[in-house]
């Protein structure tokens, strides 16, 4: 499953480096930060919650990029 969400960041480093923590949360088969549109898309492994995976994602985002947000629909 892929699902997309909005973030918000403030430079493009600090979007790489949300890319960077999302693609090492587990359940995450492939993140992509668009700083651009500031947009994350996100596809998840099998047999992971969604909602449960983008709170450990959001989490481990935070902990590189402190000021940075993810709206989780």
């Amino acid at each position: 499953m892929k699902k997309s969400y909005k973030i918000e960041v403030d430079c493009a480093n600090c979007a790489n480096k949300m890319e960077n923590a999302a693609n090492k949360t587990e359940g995450v088969k492939k993140a992509v930060v668009n700083f651009m549109t500031l947009k994350m898309t996100v596809e998840f492994e099998d047999g992971y919650d969604a909602k449960e995976v983008m709170q450990n994602v959001l989490k481990n985002c935070k902990k590189v990029e402190d000021d940075c947000e993810i709206y989780l629909k």
